[in-house]
């Protein structure tokens, strides 16, 4: 339990820093959910941002929207069909709880969608979405005090990238 407090109060977008070498072959696309666009953008940006940053250049990053985070995983295929070239998909979304069940299954069925579409194509499709009870929630995890989960997702990407080219 006390374990559990402290990461509540941690941001979460501090990163240990990790060494990633040619950056310049890697071929990244980043697949943004249109609602929650506040705080959709707000990921994008955090992720476009980092991927930059680490050493990529805009032609290196393909991104696309897709109504809502349902769509996120037919999203990532769809980049990876037209894209031969990509070495990974960022997909990024927010859901918030309403009244209803329907965050459990949106939830669940996107987790489960993006995993099933980094199984099938071999290459890290990396789940940067926000699963939220309160809209407070998502902003402080959107570039609030939590930090940018965009950030994370990012890294998280170049991490997978990295390692791949470890094992190769």
């Amino acid at each position: 339990m006390q374990q559990n407090k402290i990461s509540k109060k941690k941001n979460l977008s501090e990163s240990s820093a990790f060494e990633i070498s040619k950056v310049e072959d890697f071929r990244i696309g980043i697949v943004v959910s249109e609602w929650n666009e506040n705080i959709t953008s707000n990921l994008k940006e955090g992720a476009y941002s980092t991927l930059i940053e680490h050493g990529l250049k805009k032609e290196q990053i393909r991104v696309c929207s897709v109504p809502g985070s349902f769509e996120l995983p037919t999203g990532a295929m769809m980049m990876f069909d037209a894209d031969e070239s990509l070495d990974a998909v960022i997909c990024l979304g927010c859901v918030i709880q309403g009244e209803t069940r329907h965050f459990e299954f949106i939830s669940q069925a996107v987790a489960q969608g993006i995993m099933k579409v980094a199984l099938d194509y071999g290459s890290p499709v990396i789940f940067g979405v926000l699963t939220c009870d309160t809209m407070e929630q998502a902003i402080d995890r959107s570039g609030g005090k939590y930090g940018n989960k965009g950030v994370e997702a990012a890294l998280t990407c170049l991490k997978m990238l990295a390692l791949e080219r470890k094992l190769k």
